[in-house]
């Protein structure tokens, strides 16, 4: 029997969208506030949301349960996955002792730890997220900035502010094509509006980065590099996005900022070095030292051939990410190593209300596609192989890290699996389009909250594109209604959507996993909350903007 969703089940929609955001609250909540562990705090939010689902929106127990499997399986596939495999390759080049002189290469070329989070968790993490997506760049970011001697707390929470503006564009343009897809809306037309947004805060981000670390003072130190940065990616992005399409925006932003940056680095120094506190033991504020010979100097003794030798790694995890992501390759690897199997007592059994959300109407689909071959992580375990041959680790000592790992990673593991089954359960009770019918009627301010409700989308889901195809059709009849262009109104779904990308509770953990801060999750929440508050605000009123004052800013 089709279980057909509502989304007002008290009568009162402020009633409703109270309890259809209860399971949130009690997440973050306990997370951030109630300092529980993430495990705990994750399985109590699956706990609420399963009983909000069950007992106020009347969805049958069978179907909560079955969303709730569905959810944690794809929590441990693919996203798990690539998290295991992404901190076993870090593992490899500390066990090696390779790492250690990719972090004095990092420091020959800037001892400054401003200029480093540019190169490693915005520059590079761009690359890494237009590539791959799906939690990759905070992984591999993290673990980098731990690696070169980051603050554990500011290497994760560094990466989840870096990896904001790259992430429409991400998994060579998956949430953009996703948008499309679900709105019926041009690719190109959405790209180009996604491309005169997101350049803004490309050129925004880096400057904020730099902020959190060092204040005001600190950003005038490295203001060129900023503008050098975030510009060159910005530029690209728009260009990209505007004549070509969503696909490689990131992709060839994140590479020509790296490359532009390290060249200018070759030139230009700033005038001081800025190091964390705790680096020399002054815990009272950050230390400045005068920049010199001595502190760019390579003072580790490694030749050049030895440096190139450490950071064969990360170039083979780059072609291997950049390869799995493209789609002729996908495509043939889906062919040889892909299973689909349809969810008892959940597939085609939840009917959306198209009479509200709009859409054909037709049943929910529910299926696990165990893409084995085809994930990003096994293309990062293939690289942590090659790896391995090229540091000439034996398999007993492979097979002896990677048990190790696992075991390392055995609860936030559990804590994604949680994380992922509360975002299932909520899609599919429809707790989430309560939500956003709540942003609806807010009238001549809707642009506004149409870039808020991407952003508490992707906090919900944890993805950009999974906020896209949730909200992407609401959005589109919102703003026929209100007589808004729907272009720029389902775009600004993506767009503020990023900024939410940094508290969903799935990109915390996997940060913290890759800094080793396992049980310090609501540190790294309380970290980047405001941040992330304060970026979607911006997005929001950038929408309005370019509404009501600014509407030739919207194609055509």
């Amino acid at each position: 029997m089709i279980w057909l969703q509502t989304y007002n089940p008290t009568g009162l929609l402020w009633l409703s969208t109270l309890v259809a955001i209860a399971p949130a609250v009690v997440l973050l909540g306990a997370l951030g506030w109630l300092r529980w562990s993430a495990p705990k705090a994750a399985a109590a939010g699956l706990f609420t949301a399963l009983v909000v689902a069950i007992a106020v929106y009347g969805m049958p127990w069978k179907l909560a349960a079955a969303a709730a499997v569905l959810g944690a399986g794809f929590g441990l596939f693919p996203i798990g996955w690539i998290v295991f495999t992404a901190v076993f390759l870090y593992v490899l080049t500390v066990e090696a002792g390779e790492f250690e002189k990719v972090k004095a290469s990092v420091v020959a070329l800037s001892p400054d730890r401003r200029l480093q989070a540019l190169l490693i968790a915005f520059s590079f993490g761009a690359f890494i997220e237009g590539a791959a997506g799906f939690g990759t760049p905070v992984a591999i970011s993290a673990a980098l900035l731990i690696g070169a001697g980051f603050p554990p707390l500011y290497a994760a929470g560094l990466t989840l502010i870096a990896n904001t503006a790259p992430v429409a564009f991400g998994a060579l343009g998956t949430p953009i094509l996703t948008l499309a897809k679900t709105t019926g809306l041009d690719v190109g037309k959405l790209s180009a509006m996604a491309g005169r947004q997101l350049p803004l805060f490309s050129l925004l981000v880096p400057a904020w980065l730099v902020c959190t670390m060092s204040g005001w003072s600190g950003l005038c130190g490295v203001w060129p590099a900023v503008l050098v940065c975030g510009g060159t990616f910005a530029a690209v992005q728009f260009a990209v996005s505007n004549f070509l399409g969503p696909e490689l925006a990131d992709v060839a932003g994140g590479l020509t900022s790296l490359a532009v940056l390290a060249v200018m680095l070759r030139f230009w120094r700033p005038q001081k070095v800025w190091r964390f506190a705790g680096e020399t033991g002054d815990e009272a504020a950050p230390i400045i030292a005068e920049n010199g010979p001595a502190a760019i100097g390579n003072r580790y003794g490694y030749t050049r051939r030895e440096i190139i030798r450490a950071w064969i790694p990360w170039i083979i995890l780059s072609v291997c990410v950049f390869a799995w992501g493209e789609p002729h390759v996908q495509a043939f690897l889906n062919r040889h190593g892909e299973e689909r199997w349809a969810m008892p007592h959940l597939d085609q059994q939840v009917q959306p209300d198209a009479s509200v959300i709009g859409g054909d109407g037709k049943p929910k689909a529910a299926e696990f596609r165990f893409n084995w071959l085809s994930g990003t992580g096994t293309g990062i375990f293939v690289a942590a192989i090659l790896s391995a041959l090229w540091m000439h680790i034996s398999p007993v000592r492979f097979c002896r890290l990677l048990m190790h790992t696992l075991y390392r990673l055995r609860w936030p593991l559990f804590t994604i699996a949680c994380m992922l089954a509360i975002a299932f359960t909520t899609q599919y009770s429809g707790t989430d389009v309560t939500l956003g019918l709540a942003f609806t009627h807010t009238g001549v301010l809707y642009p506004f909250f149409a870039a808020l409700l991407g952003w508490l989308g992707v906090a919900l889901t944890g993805s950009d594109t999974s906020s896209n195809a949730l909200f992407g059709n609401l959005q589109r009849i919102t703003a026929e209604r209100l007589s808004l262009n729907p272009i720029l109104i389902c775009a600004a779904n993506s767009t503020g959507g990023v900024m939410g990308k940094m508290i969903d509770a799935q990109s915390i953990v996997v940060a913290s996993a890759a800094t080793g801060q396992e049980g310090e999750e609501g540190q790294i929440l309380r970290f980047v909350f405001w941040h992330s508050v304060a970026l979607a605000t911006l997005v929001g009123i950038l929408t309005l903007v370019q509404a009501y004052l600014l509407p030739g800013m919207v194609p055509k």
